[in-house]
C-alpha cells in the first residue's frame, strides 16, 4: 500500500496555490492557444469576454473558502490520502457535498467563456466527465465506509452539485 505524505500546516497555502495556478489558470491558457479566441480582437478580449472573468473569480472565492475549512479541520497539518480524517459539513460544504468540484467547474467555464476557446469547452466536459463519473462515485463511496452513518445523514441533506435536497 502507498503510504500518504504528510504536509506541515504552514506548507498548505503555498502548495494549494501553485497547484491552483496549474490547473485552473495556466492549463485553460494552454488549451486556448490550440483555438480560435472567439470575441477577440487586436489580441485582445472583448467587453463580453471580459465578463465571463467574475466566474473565474467566483470559483476561486469558493476554493478559497473550503480550503479555509480544511485548514482549520486539520491544526496539526495534512496527509494526502483519499479520505481525509475529518468530515467538513460547514462552509461551502452547507450547500453541495462538492464545492471544490463545482468550483473548479466554474472557473473552467468561466475560462472557456472569457477565451472564447471551444478547446477550453472540451476540456470542461472532460472534467466534469472525471468528476462526475469517476472520482466523485469512488471518494463517495470511501467516505460512507469511513464516515459511516453521520456521512449518509449530511448526503440525504446536501446536493453532490449545489442546493439543499429537498424532501
Amino acid at each position: 500500500s502507498i503510504r500518504p505524505m504528510f504536509f506541515p500546516r504552514w506548507l498548505a497555502p503555498l502548495n494549494w496555490t501553485v497547484g491552483l495556478l496549474l490547473a485552473h489558470v495556466a492549463m485553460p491558457y494552454w488549451l486556448s492557444t490550440f483555438s480560435v479566441r472567439h470575441g477577440w480582437s487586436a489580441g485582445r478580449p472583448g467587453l463580453l469576454n471580459l465578463s465571463f472573468l467574475t466566474l473565474v473569480c467566483g470559483g476561486f472565492l469558493i476554493i478559497v473558502s473550503a480550503l479555509v475549512e480544511h485548514f482549520k479541520s486539520a491544526p496539526h497539518g495534512w496527509e494526502i490520502k483519499m479520505t481525509p480524517d475529518y468530515l467538513i459539513i460547514r462552509g461551502p460544504y452547507r450547500s453541495s457535498r462538492n464545492p471544490m468540484y463545482v468550483a473548479a467547474l466554474t472557473i473552467w467555464s468561466g475560462w472557456a467563456l472569457f477565451y472564447g476557446s471551444v478547446a477550453v469547452i472540451v476540456g470542461v466536459l472532460v472534467l466534469w466527465a472525471i468528476i462526475a463519473l469517476v472520482v466523485i462515485p469512488y471518494e463517495e463511496r470511501r467516505l460512507e465506509a469511513a464516515w459511516g452513518e453521520p456521512y449518509l445523514q449530511y448526503k440525504s441533506r446536501v446536493s453532490r452539485w449545489f442546493g439543499r435536497v429537498q424532501g
